[in-house]
């Protein structure tokens, strides 16, 4: 009769959710390392609830000691930066163009940008690639 009273109890607890916390002041685009973030015993709806998910990534925002990490706050790392000088892949109609431009934003990679031919000065958008590349599709 014991047992079953204690399994009663046990069951109706509710159960504690782990959240992902920074150990430190995180900046901006840092890249998070697993000495930088802890799991905590807080119930959070946006949080990260594993450490694999977070670790390698990039910081979007100041992450502060002992805040969760939300979905927001951090993504995959940047491979272009504002005002790198990048290759851009012009693909259309079976033809395809290959020449310089500058990136006008920073991006990951699938991340939509703005970039500027540097030839013809015009501004257009692109998606960046894994190898750094820029795709422009008509």
């Amino acid at each position: 009769m014991m047992l079953r009273f204690f399994l009663i109890v046990l069951l109706s607890l509710p159960a504690q959710a782990e959240t992902v916390t920074a150990t430190r002041t995180i900046r901006a685009h840092a890249i998070i390392a697993d000495t930088d973030v802890a799991l905590s015993t807080m119930a959070v709806p946006n949080g990260y609830q594993r450490l694999v998910d977070v670790v390698g990534q990039e910081a979007r925002v100041v992450l502060y000691p002992g805040r969760p990490i939300l979905v927001d706050d951090i993504g995959p790392p940047a491979l272009v930066t504002r005002n790198q000088i990048v290759q851009v892949h012009f693909r259309g109609n079976g033809l395809e163009i290959v020449t310089e431009g500058r990136a006008l934003e920073r991006g990951a990679i699938g991340d939509l940008l703005r970039i500027m031919n540097l030839s013809s000065r015009a501004t257009l958008f692109g998606q960046v690639q894994d190898d750094g590349t820029i795709l422009v599709r008509q």
